[in-house]
């Protein structure tokens, strides 16, 4: 099988990301550490937004909330596909979620409050 979207956190959130454990096992190495890099990670997923577009300004303006780390597919934005995935770490649960939504939204071509 393959790493699963729920454990896209692990890239920034874990010692060792899922997909470096996936190919640990599957070359038979030694598995690396899973401890977490920070108390809290939450990670959203980038959609295509309405108009399906996906602009220098939208990347701008997420990468500038705190903490944001952006994943692209490389895929074409159209409304309603699955283009990428943000995380967004840190202590404190509510203040994370609340940077992670923002980074969505600006993503979506909404206006952030962070």
């Amino acid at each position: 099988t393959r790493p699963h979207n729920s454990g896209h956190f692990s890239i920034e959130g874990a010692q060792t990301s899922q997909f470096e454990q996936h190919l640990r096992a599957v070359l038979d190495l030694p598995l690396g550490s899973t401890a977490l890099t920070a108390p809290w990670a939450v990670t959203v997923n980038i959609v295509g937004g309405p108009a399906g577009d996906l602009t220098r300004t939208h990347l701008e303006r997420a990468l500038q909330i705190e903490g944001a780390h952006l994943h692209l597919y490389g895929k074409e934005a159209r409304p309603g596909r699955k283009i990428g995935h943000l995380t967004v770490l840190g202590t404190e649960l509510d203040e994370v979620r609340t940077r992670a939504a923002s980074a969505a939204a600006v993503m979506n071509g909404e206006s952030a409050n962070a």
